[in-house]
C-alpha cells in the first residue's frame, strides 16, 4: 500500500539508522575538517556564533543529522557515493553561513540543513554524470545497514526515488525527515497550501506505481 501510514512506516525502515554506528562522529568530523574543500572555507572569516563555539555547533550537526542529510541525498540522487559528497558540501555551506541562524532569526537548524541539502542535490542533479546513473540498482548497491528490512518497504522507497523532483522532495522532507508541513514549505520556498497539494499529488503517483491506480496532477 502507499497510504500515508505506509510512507511514514517505510519512511522509519529504512532510516540509515545504523551509520552512526558504523561511521564515529569524530571521524567523520575529522574526514570532514581536513577536506581540501573545507580548508579553503574554514580560512575564510566568518561572523561569530554566540553562546557555542563553531566547532562545537558542527560536532553537534554531524552528530544528530549527518544520517539524516546522507539519507535524503542518496534517496534524491540515486546513488551513494554522490550523496556522501552531497553530504559534505551540505556541511561546508552550513559551516561557511552558520551565522545566518542567529543573524535570520532561524528557529529550526533541521529545516535550514535540509533545504541546504535539497538545493546542492539539485546542482548535482544539472550535472552530466547524473544522466548516467542507474537508479534501478540503486538500492541493490547499498551496504545490509541502509537497506530496507522488508520488501513492501523497499518497493516504496524505490517508488519514491522514482518521483518528479517536485514531488520527491516534499516526500522526503514531511514523511523521512518528520518535518511538519509549514517547515516543508519553508524549506522549500512553498507555501503550506502547496506542500499539502503536493503530498496528495506525491501519494496518487505512488498508489499508481505500486497498485495500478490513476495519479492526479497537482
Amino acid at each position: 500500500a502507499s497510504s500515508p501510514e505506509a510512507l511514514r512506516d517505510a519512511a522509519k525502515k529504512c532510516g540509515f539508522k545504523n551509520i552512526s554506528h558504523v561511521v564515529a562522529v569524530n571521524r567523520k568530523i575529522s574526514a570532514f575538517r581536513s577536506s581540501n574543500k573545507v580548508k579553503e572555507v574554514i580560512g575564510v572569516g566568518h561572523a561569530e556564533v554566540p553562546g557555542m563555539d563553531r566547532e562545537q555547533r558542527l560536532r553537534q550537526w554531524v552528530e544528530t543529522y549527518s544520517d539524516a542529510i546522507l539519507r535524503v541525498c542518496f534517496l534524491y540522487l540515486s546513488d551513494r557515493a554522490q550523496a556522501q559528497d552531497a553530504l559534505q558540501d551540505t556541511l561546508i555551506k552550513a559551516w561557511k553561513h552558520m551565522g545566518n541562524i542567529e543573524r535570520m532569526g532561524i528557529q529550526n537548524e533541521k529545516a535550514w540543513l535540509m533545504k541546504i541539502a535539497i538545493n546542492t542535490c539539485k546542482d548535482y542533479r544539472r550535472t552530466s554524470w547524473f544522466r548516467h546513473v542507474d537508479r534501478s540498482r540503486a538500492l541493490e548497491d547499498l551496504p545490509p545497514q541502509m537497506m530496507c528490512v522488508e520488501p513492501e518497504d523497499r518497493a516504496i522507497t524505490g517508488a519514491v526515488m522514482e518521483l518528479p523532483d517536485k514531488y520527491k522532495q516534499v516526500v522526503l522532507l514531511y514523511y523521512f525527515q518528520g518535518l511538519t508541513q509549514r517547515e516543508t514549505a519553508q524549506a522549500l520556498g512553498l507555501t503550506p497550501s502547496a506542500v499539502v497539494r503536493r503530498l496528495r499529488a506525491a501519494e496518487a503517483r505512488l498508489r499508481q506505481a505500486l497498485m495500478g491506480g490513476e495519479a492526479d496532477e497537482e
